[in-house]
């Protein structure tokens, strides 16, 4: 039997160029899905609307129609930036969940469903920026929902890791519609085997339709209230009645003349920011030089440390974003940096805190989407005879009040997703992203140094091996990091883990757009079934 996770022998990849038209995602047909929209006279936008709707069909593992999205888009030389994240239903509580015997929020189920801010995302996209209906746009996501289509391998991979943990943990007959909708055979589908989901194609037929309106005030958001209400959940028809994806304006940090763009909290893209705003200090010329690896993680553990103190819905956030994002905090923070590693703790001023997509067209236009069901398929519940599978978004709340990112009703938690953009006077370099939990920011900095300190092509930016700080002193690296600097950071201190799979290190994509000639240049994930497709 052939095994199509197994590779013997590693070859380079080059970035690919084009000039009409890019579509960077993590699966094959979504990326041509995207492409076949602009070249039926759609724009960057409708693009990306009809690659994110196809992603949660052909790569359910990571997102769905259930989920949450984010973006920034480039339009007529300005960035703009649209929040669609979903915030707590109004009536859940801490008092409510302690009373019911949870010490923390759980991971599965209806209670950390957060309102899904992912279609109304695509619908604001499309108002504000799209050219064809939505009708058009979803197409081709309805068509594969509908006629089906095999299996690529890494998602086949996940699919069947998601499977047998289910199966083991999953026992109340909230999670049937799971097994029904994403292993109707009594198993996970395989590797190049034929999975379709009516029910999810009649659902986008109907976001599509109604431009969001059956899904928020109409027939799917009284089933996904009826459904809840039947399982002890706190979505309500109100809930999703009242919400709205929300235009933001984007964030900076300038580094080494380059400007580099993230959504403002709730999102962890402010991490991303201050950890270069740290790192902006030292002086880099060797990308595989043990002072810069060990420069890189001190800088992301003092940002991320903070981030994890601090970052929770904007209106909550005991700090601001200009403090976080100050010449003070990155030099304060950057003075701790010294010969070894250091055990971090969160920084107290005396002032007082997934899928990726990326689409560009000829002109101009360019397009970072990220989105996700938060833990792959997410809360493990698909609300009956729509497809729908439900983010668990708010596994992220703290039950304990004296934290910022406290659970409350119609609060928005700590998010992870977080797209990416890169500007240098005023001019758009390009959309980038890397998906995958907290090790997004943690990505986007390697990215972004990849290409800035050590001048490498997209492609190269993307598969230079990775590293991930996860608490404390502790990093781990994939299996193809260098040993001989491993073993140097650990005689520095770090405590470094050798991971043996690249699952936990993200997938990222990158356009690039040269401001003179228009012409674009694309690096897609390795780690997945990553593809550009373009003309």
């Amino acid at each position: 039997m052939t095994d199509y996770l197994h590779h013997p022998y590693a070859l380079p990849k080059n970035s690919v160029f084009a000039r009409k038209g890019m579509v960077a995602t993590s699966q094959p047909l979504a990326a041509q899905a995207g492409l076949d929209i602009l070249k039926k006279g759609g724009n960057a936008i409708d693009a990306a609307i009809a690659t994110a709707a196809t992603l949660t069909v052909v790569e359910p593992t990571s997102n769905g129609i259930g989920g949450d999205a984010f973006a920034l888009v480039w339009v007529n030389q300005k960035l703009y930036g649209l929040n669609g994240s979903g915030p707590a239903p109004k009536d859940i509580s801490i008092d409510i969940l302690k009373k019911q015997g949870h010490e923390k929020m759980p991971v599965h189920g209806l209670v950390p469903v957060t309102v899904p801010g992912a279609p109304s995302a695509w619908v604001e996209l499309s108002k504000r920026f799209g050219r064809l209906p939505l009708t058009e746009v979803l197409a081709p996501a309805i068509r594969y929902a509908r006629e089906g289509y095999p299996l690529s391998p890494i998602l086949g991979k996940y699919w069947e890791f998601a499977y047998r943990k289910y199966k083991e943990i999953f026992k109340g007959d909230e999670f049937q519609g799971w097994f029904e909708t994403f292993a109707p055979k009594g198993r996970a589908p395989k590797v190049g085997e034929m999975w379709n989901s009516p029910d999810h194609a009649t659902t986008l037929e109907a976001i599509a339709e109604t431009n969001g309106e059956s899904f928020y005030r109409g027939e799917l958001a009284w089933k996904m209230d009826e459904f809840s209400s039947k399982h002890g959940g706190f979505l309500k028809y109100d809930d999703l009645a009242n919400y709205k994806a929300e235009w933001v304006d984007p964030i900076s940090v300038n580094y080494r003349g380059y400007d580099v763009w993230e959504i403002p909290p709730n999102g962890q893209g402010i991490v991303a920011l201050m950890a270069l705003n740290i790192a902006k200090g030292f002086h880099f010329t060797d990308k595989d030089s043990i002072d810069a690896y060990h420069k890189q993680i001190e800088s992301m553990k003092l940002a991320f440390t903070d981030g994890k103190a601090y970052v929770t819905d904007s209106v909550h956030m005991e700090m601001k974003v200009q403090e976080l994002l100050s010449e003070e905090y990155g030099n304060h923070r950057r003075a701790l940096i010294g010969e070894k590693a250091i055990q971090p703790i969160p920084y107290k001023p005396v002032t007082s805190g997934t899928v990726y997509l990326a689409t560009a067209d000829d002109e101009g236009n360019m397009v970072s989407f990220i989105q996700s069901n938060y833990m792959g398929f997410g809360s493990g519940v698909v609300v009956p005879g729509t497809g729908i599978a439900l983010q668990n978004r708010g596994h992220d709340f703290s039950l304990d009040s004296s934290h910022p990112n406290a659970l409350q009703g119609g609060k928005k938690t700590f998010h992870t997703i977080i797209p990416g953009f890169l500007t240098k006077d005023n001019k758009a370099v390009g959309p980038f992203g890397v998906m995958g939990g907290y090790m997004q920011p943690q990505g986007h900095m390697q990215v972004v140094m990849n290409t800035v300190d050590f001048n490498l092509h997209p492609q190269a930016a993307l598969d230079a091996p990775r590293w991930q700080w996860l608490e404390g002193k502790t990093v781990s690296v994939e299996p193809h990091f260098p040993l001989h600097i491993a073993q140097a950071l650990t005689r520095l201190g770090h405590n470094i883990k050798m991971e043996t799979d690249t699952g936990s290190f993200g997938r990222g994509q990158i356009i690039w757009r040269d401001p003179e000639s228009g012409v674009l240049v694309g690096g897609t994930e390795s780690r997945t079934d990553g593809s550009i497709a373009c003309w």
